[in-house]
């Protein structure tokens, strides 16, 4: 409370339409010393419909300081105050509420079946709360299964944030279900969590609309079958990603001065082939802040920023050759021989014939799966972090305007030339490292192994076989 006695100054309820948030809020307003002031942050009004002003913030002051109506509401009201946030209301109010550990979070949930139909059906009849029994209006609606998949995915994307933003905090929220807002021992169990006096019976002020099951409520229950049996409701699909999180790493940005191209390396691609491309426009410049990168592009207007892919099995190749066998990462060769039992040989040496070169890479490539699923103690390096990822911590900052192909890589280049004005230079040959060529060990087993290693990437890009047109 304000007094410092509890661990809240205040709270917001997450919610979203149709889901009981009415109800919740009629319940959490007969608990003494709580306030909930409704859906402060809604596009059209504030606080309530047609309510167009609140603690002396007009819609226009909303728009311009949503964080000072926050404090004027905390200032405002007595005992503990809070409000109503779905999905699409104010964006920057989200992140300065989820930061702040003084201020509790409610997530309440509904099944989106349940809340989607609930929904078009009070698009329908225009009734959105009931409060006398008599005047229901009900009404059949037709399932649209495109938009519903529309809704569940913009649902579940808002949970993630919620749930990843109160991870990496170390906060917890207060979940509770539709089901249960009738349930007065969760509802008082509630009450606990914010520090406030519990409930002696519910809010009866609100009733339910439309308690018919779900398949009396649509005009196509069989065409709804079908759609929702077209869903992976448990994300079967899904390639599992426990890759951690990388950073934009804008230090390694390589920009040509006069040219306007800025280059985004993913370490074990062409770098030293496109860098020196980017030498041929004249001096190049890294080492960049992200203050001074944003200063080099307000200069250079028209600029263009790219990366380039590789394919997964070259790729890991390269990292193969001239990090692990060129005697790098001497601590991740120890574990690599100790614990996996890989035979490598000494620093800077190939192996002695191509079978055992061969045997060698795809140890490493399942040494890589199990790296990038979180299963080893080493570090997850750059040079063979799946490129998926890699691109994520790019937009960490800002993501690149173009990806290109490494199998494409002078067309890609001549057209990025062309996009900031300039004639294309040649592009340099590749350096080729004194190993075992990828060439002559690449077989199905090879892009098998790989194509486990880097699933993500696979999915992610598109990637082929390898079709060995490189030197890597």
């Amino acid at each position: 409370m304000k007094d410092g006695r509890g661990r809240f100054d205040s709270f917001v309820m997450f919610a979203e339409m149709r889901t009981g948030s009415n109800f919740l809020e009629s319940n959490l307003n007969a608990m003494p010393g709580v306030t909930c002031h409704g859906e402060v942050f809604n596009p059209y009004f504030i606080g309530k419909k047609d309510q167009l002003t609140l603690f002396g913030y007009n819609l226009a002051d909303r728009e311009a300081d949503p964080i000072a109506l926050i404090r004027a509401m905390r200032v405002q009201t007595t005992g503990l105050a809070g409000f109503r946030y779905f999905h699409d209301h104010d964006p920057r109010v989200l992140q300065p509420v989820l930061d702040d550990p003084r201020c509790a979070k409610i997530i309440l949930t509904r099944n989106p079946v349940e809340s989607y139909v609930s929904w078009k059906i009070a698009q329908q009849t225009g009734q959105w709360k009931l409060t006398n029994a008599k005047n229901l209006k009900t009404a059949q609606v037709r399932f649209d299964a495109a938009e519903f998949e529309t809704h569940v995915a913009s649902l579940q994307e808002f949970q993630v944030q919620l749930m990843y933003a109160l991870q990496v905090s170390g906060q917890t929220a207060f979940y509770i279900d539709y089901e249960d807002i009738n349930d007065l021992d969760v509802l008082n169990g509630l009450a606990a969590f914010l520090g406030a006096e519990g409930l002696a019976g519910l809010d009866g002020s609100l009733k339910k609309q439309n308690p018919e099951e779900i398949a009396q409520k649509v005009l196509n229950p069989d065409e709804m079958e079908r759609g929702l049996a077209r869903l992976d409701r448990f994300n079967l699909a899904r390639t599992p990603n426990f890759e951690p999180r990388r950073a934009p790493m804008v230090p390694q940005f390589i920009a040509a001065r006069t040219a306007g191209l800025l280059y985004m390396p993913v370490r074990g691609g062409p770098v030293a082939q496109v860098t020196g491309w980017l030498q041929r426009f004249g001096a190049v410049e890294s080492d960049f802040t992200q203050k001074s990168l944003r200063q080099w592009k307000k200069a250079r207007v028209g600029h263009r920023s790219f990366t380039v892919l590789g394919h997964p099995v070259a790729r890991a190749h390269d990292a193969f050759c001239s990090q692990i066998l060129m005697g790098g990462f001497g601590q991740i060769r120890e574990q690599l021989v100790k614990i996996h039992k890989l035979d490598l040989p000494a620093p800077g040496k190939d192996y002695a014939d191509v079978a055992s070169h061969r045997a060698g890479f795809i140890g490493f490539l399942k040494w890589i799966k199990l790296n990038l699923s979180g299963q080893t103690s080493a570090r997850v390096d750059a040079h063979w972090a799946s490129q998926a990822a890699v691109l994520q911590g790019f937009a960490t900052f800002q993501g690149p305007d173009i990806v290109l192909r490494e199998e494409r890589l002078a067309e890609g280049l001549a057209f990025l030339a062309a996009e900031v004005g300039q004639e294309p230079p040649a592009v340099p040959p590749a350096s080729v490292h004194d190993f075992t060529l990828l060439a002559e060990i690449y077989d199905a087993e090879v892009e098998a192994v790989a194509r486990e290693a880097y699933a993500r990437d696979y999915v992610a890009f598109g990637f082929s076989d390898w079709q060995g047109q490189l030197l890597r």
